[in-house]
C-alpha cells in the first residue's frame, strides 16, 4: 500500500505546485499567502509519504484530498484535478491493501512449506 500511496501524494506534491503558479495570477492573493499556503500542503504530501502505514495515515491522505478539492475556489481546475486524485487515492489504499494481504498470505505459504520440507542434512 505504502509505494500506491507515496506515488499519488508525490504527483500530488506537483500539482499543488502548479496550482500554486496558477493561484499567483490572482490580484485578489497575495504571492506570500499563495506560497504558505500551497507550502504547507506540499510539505505535507511529502510528509505522508512515511506515515501513511501508521494510524491515521490514510485519514489523513483523505483530508489532503478534500482540500485538494477545496482548493477549485481558488484555481477552478482543481475540482477536476482534485476529484481524479481523490480516485487515485481511493484506488492506492483499496488496491494497496489487497496487495499487501496478497503478500503476508504468500510469505505464510512460503513459511509453512519451508517448515514442512525434509532438512536435508
Amino acid at each position: 500500500m505504502r509505494t500506491l500511496c507515496a506515488s499519488t501524494l508525490i504527483g500530488e506534491f506537483f500539482v499543488i505546485g502548479f496550482a500554486g503558479l496558477v493561484a499567483m495570477k490572482d490580484p485578489d492573493l497575495s504571492v506570500g499567502t499563495v506560497w504558505t499556503v500551497s507550502g504547507i500542503a506540499m510539505v505535507l504530501s511529502v510528509l505522508l509519504c512515511g506515515v501513511i502505514t501508521r494510524p491515521g495515515g490514510v485519514a489523513l491522505g483523505w483530508a489532503l484530498q478534500v482540500a485538494l478539492i477545496a482548493s477549485g475556489f481558488v484555481v477552478p481546475t482543481m475540482f477536476f484535478l482534485g476529484a481524479i486524485f481523490a480516485a487515485l487515492w481511493w484506488a492506492s489504499v483499496h488496491y494497496g491493501r489487497k496487495i499487501d494481504e496478497a503478500k503476508a498470505r504468500f510469505a505464510a505459504q512460503a513459511a509453512q512449506a519451508e517448515a514442512a520440507a525434509p532438512d536435508p542434512a
